[in-house]
């Protein structure tokens, strides 16, 4: 949701900028979050498909949009600004922080 030139400072001051395939944000797309238009561009721009893909998410609307998406939604949820306890149920995986966040959460083995 953050403009492109913060993303980009954010990324390169946190050394994070070479971990990312693509980034976009919401005013390169027709509507912000809880609209799934971010993330459905960033899948397109990946050349994935939504159902292949996660969305790592902490606020309501961050995880409507992924849902929307039809993507996994992995919730960290915040104690300052907690999502919707419904926004929250629809996650496909609620982790307490980002050290919780393994290859496990993101595709979770069959059966």
């Amino acid at each position: 949701s953050s403009p492109p030139s913060v993303i980009e400072r954010t990324l390169d001051a946190s050394g994070l900028a070479g971990s990312f395939a693509v980034t976009v944000s919401s005013e390169e797309v027709g509507a912000g979050k809880p609209a799934p238009d971010v993330y459905l561009e960033v899948v397109r721009r990946l050349g994935a498909f939504p159902g292949r893909c996660a969305a790592v998410e902490d606020s309501t609307n961050g995880l409507r949009a992924a849902r929307a998406a039809g993507m996994r939604v992995v919730a960290v949820p915040t104690r300052s600004y907690p999502p919707d306890p419904a926004a929250l149920a629809a996650a496909d995986a609620v982790i307490a922080s980002l050290d919780e966040l393994t290859d496990g959460v993101i595709d979770p083995p069959l059966g």
